[in-house]
């Protein structure tokens, strides 16, 4: 069961949608994930792309980010989001799109984003194509932090320094890992 670790929602049970098209993130890699954000996500914009349940922009706006956006495809997906907005009385922070991650940082997002989160379905490419996105987006500025959750294996340097991003950090975990990317 996925819960909320820290902030205003604290130890609140989270709601997963139903079926295998999402992948929850574990509690232990997302509190590793925000201890290395602590000081970024206080009053933030956060993007959470792939949303999934929503967790992972639920846990930004619980640590007192000003708003998320969340973005997924799946139907389900977003009931489940909004669902577990509603339970964690963060509903009024968010703003929850059925749309195309990759369209989502040039028609979704109206302000420059401080994190933008991609955690899109592993070596499919969605990543590298988020990347593009993120290059002529007006949202992504010279400031925005991007994490990518990808397998552990996946190497990224390739495809984001030629589109203008730099990796500064990377997290690894036992299967995954997360990819911390500024604007060159």
């Amino acid at each position: 069961m996925m819960r909320v670790i820290a902030g205003s929602a604290r130890s609140l049970q989270l709601k997963a949608p139903e079926g295998d098209n999402t992948r929850p993130t574990t509690d232990r890699v997302k509190e590793t994930l925000f201890n290395v954000l602590q000081a970024d996500v206080p009053d933030c914009v956060f993007v959470d792309l792939f949303s999934g349940s929503g967790a992972i922009g639920i846990e930004a706006l619980s640590r007192g980010a000003k708003k998320a956006y969340f973005f997924e495809t799946d139907k389900n997906a977003i009931a489940c989001i909004e669902a577990n907005l509603k339970h964690t009385k963060l509903f009024d922070k968010a703003f929850v799109f059925r749309q195309d991650a990759a369209a989502a940082l040039n028609y979704g997002v109206r302000e420059v984003a401080d994190i933008v989160f991609v955690d899109a379905p592993y070596g499919q490419g969605f990543d590298e194509q988020v990347l593009i996105s993120a290059q002529r987006s007006k949202a992504v500025g010279e400031d925005t932090i991007i994490i990518i959750e990808e397998k552990r294996e996946r190497e990224l340097e390739d495809i984001a320094s030629p589109l203008g991003f730099d990796i500064f950090k990377e997290k690894v975990y036992k299967t995954n890992k997360h990819i911390f990317l500024r604007r060159k």
